[in-house]
């Protein structure tokens, strides 16, 4: 409009100054072109002054527009910030997870493995080691095809489904009930390595005796009649036991006390109750080969027990740390306790007494590590560590069966007393599992006002005890009528390693 304004303006200069130049003329004809002139420039001023304010109101509107803009912007990257966040924590958890599983894993090879396989004598090392070997490979493709499903899949009280049969639809996304944060099949993965590590515990009660095609056949069979029902029962979605997901009698198993310890323990003393003692035992001495490796196994099941426990609380977060702090802090206390009581009566304290403490602490803890704090975590080691060396020095002695490994004083004794503990020192300042009608949480344990949940305890733990105890014996005669369970005499006395494996642990002649 300025262009247009400045274009008349110039006109009317110049016709005025054309009229000056015209020989002084004096009729009015002259003002027409400065009127027309005017005029012009009037009209446009009265058609421009609206649009241009108009202009002026649209430019306002422009101005104002970034703020629109910003608001927008704002929230896009408020969104944008939040999903990024929550990348980053599945990233986080899915990570630990992984590295939990491989913690888990390392537990049966080497560190199960290297601890078995020293307590035995020379000429059983690789065979025992074997055991848990061969269960690694076993047991990963039976879950694979069946157990996962019939675990973790929904189906009745006892036992999950064939929905997940072949893995079926366990892939990247996350199973909310389960985890929320990390992909299915990391889950699947992650209790893939507690299905390995608990039958390889078994092995322990009948070392050196049974024979390797039996010993495949019986962990096949257990595996899924022993273990699936029970973690379906404890774990799975509408588990009889189950403490947050629709269970009828809320059982607190953080980690594995009953689906684990217990059920391994149990069916290792029925094992060794039903194959009988080994040639020579009691009188003959059969003392360990080598500690050294042992000492080297106890240590690997230490730190693989963190990924156990505190991998459980399937994140990151703060309940991992208070698992972790409680895992740790059991094992020391019941390596001190079990060497107190063996220094009592024996008048000095053993390393073999040690290691065996401190895994009877971390056997006791495992129900108990994402539910109590860590004076708690020390009076539970510490109990752990007296009466499972009683169990062992005391008890065993006095009935004369022959848990060659000590699996069922261990992992049987410790996993019950861990489970009983577990309903009195549960407490919802650690773990809030409990929760009323308006979402606020409740009573955890006995010490926490829900003496009730002892009485759920003892239920889980007789749960365990009778499914363990009655498909163990009955898997046992099924498996002695197929292949025999026991090894001949002459093959027991030549040693495992070379009637089983055709191999020696230990060439000395080289």
């Amino acid at each position: 409009m300025r262009l247009f304004m400045c274009l008349f303006m110039r006109k009317s200069t110049d016709v005025l100054r054309g009229r000056r130049r015209a020989k002084g003329c004096r009729n009015s004809a002259h003002w027409l072109p400065l009127g027309f002139t005017l005029l012009a420039w009037g009209f446009l001023w009265a058609v421009a002054a609206p649009l241009w304010a108009q202009s002026g109101a649209t430019q306002g509107a422009s101005a104002s527009s970034p703020a629109a803009v910003s608001s927008s912007s704002t929230e896009s990257r408020v969104a944008k910030l939040e999903q990024d966040i929550a990348e980053a924590r599945s990233s986080g958890d899915n990570g630990w997870m992984l590295v939990s599983s491989a913690l888990v894993l390392m537990m049966t090879g080497p560190g199960l493995a290297l601890f078995y396989g020293g307590l035995v004598r020379k000429k059983n090392v690789l065979a025992t080691m074997m055991q848990s070997f061969a269960l690694m490979a076993l047991i990963t493709v039976l879950w694979a095809v069946v157990g996962y499903s019939l675990s973790f899949h929904s189906g009745n009280s006892f036992i999950g489904g064939l929905g997940y049969f072949g893995l079926r639809g366990v892939g990247p996304m996350p199973d909310a009930d389960y985890a929320a944060t990390i992909p299915q099949q990391t889950f699947m993965v992650f209790q893939l390595m507690f299905a390995i590590i608990t039958p390889a515990l078994i092995s322990g009660a009948f070392a050196e005796r049974m024979k390797f095609s039996a010993m495949v056949l019986f962990m096949t069979f257990w595996s899924l009649v022993v273990y699936a029902p029970m973690a379906h029962m404890v774990w799975g979605k509408g588990g009889l036991l189950n403490a947050s997901l629709g269970g009828k009698v809320p059982t607190l198993d953080f980690a594995g006390g009953t689906v684990v310890h217990i059920t391994s323990g149990v069916s290792a003393l029925v094992c060794a109750l039903y194959l009988g003692k080994r040639l020579g035992y009691p009188e003959k001495p059969m003392p360990p080969h080598s500690v050294v490796l042992s000492f080297i196994g106890a240590c690997l099941l230490w730190v693989g027990w963190f990924g156990f426990n505190a991998g459980s609380a399937l994140t990151a977060g703060s309940l991992a740390t208070s698992a972790f702090v409680a895992t740790h802090f059991s094992a020391a206390s019941a390596a001190i306790g079990w060497s107190l009581a063996e220094w009592f009566r024996n008048g000095k304290a053993s390393v073999l007494g040690a290691i065996s403490g401190a895994v009877a602490g971390l056997v006791a803890i495992t129900p108990a590590s994402g539910f109590v704090g860590p004076m708690s975590a020390l009076l539970i080691g510490l109990v752990a560590g007296v009466l499972c060396y009683c169990m062992v020095a005391q008890v065993k002695a006095r009935f004369g069966y022959d848990d060659s490994l000590d699996a069922f004083g261990v992992h049987g004794a410790g996993g019950t007393i861990g489970a009983i503990l577990t309903g009195i020192f549960a407490t919802k300042a650690i773990n809030p599992i409990f929760k009323d009608s308006l979402g606020n949480a409740t009573a955890v344990g006995l010490l926490d006002g829900n003496a009730g949940q002892v009485w759920n305890q003892f239920v889980g733990v007789a749960v365990a005890w009778i499914l363990a105890m009655v498909a163990t014996l009955v898997i046992l005669k099924v498996v002695d009528l197929l292949v025999g369970l026991r090894v001949t005499e002459e093959q027991e006395i030549e040693g495992l390693d070379v009637s089983q494996h055709g191999e020696e642990g230990y060439n000395l002649e080289v």
